[in-house]
């Protein structure tokens, strides 16, 4: 994973689906952040969540959301990317 801040998601995100609401996605990341610092897992298989995924989808891991292995070229919120 790539360490982002979550500012820098928001515009990234936001630039891809100018219909997001910012502070909404802003919120909901910062919801994640804190799930995933407080040890959910994913609701499918049990791994730790993805915090930029669930912001955006449902609380589950990378996997999980994409159907991918390799995150090495996604990005998660730096305060918590550490896989």
């Amino acid at each position: 994973m790539q360490p982002m801040s979550i500012e820098d998601y928001v515009k990234k995100h936001c630039k891809g689906n100018p219909d997001t609401d910012p502070k909404q996605l802003r919120k909901s990341l910062k919801q994640a952040v804190q799930d995933k610092k407080n040890g959910e897992k994913c609701r499918r298989c049990g791994q730790e969540i993805w915090a930029i995924g669930s912001a955006v989808a449902y609380q589950s891991c990378f996997a999980c959301l994409t159907g991918e292995a390799d995150s090495s070229e996604d990005y998660e919120i730096k305060e918590v990317c550490w896989s």
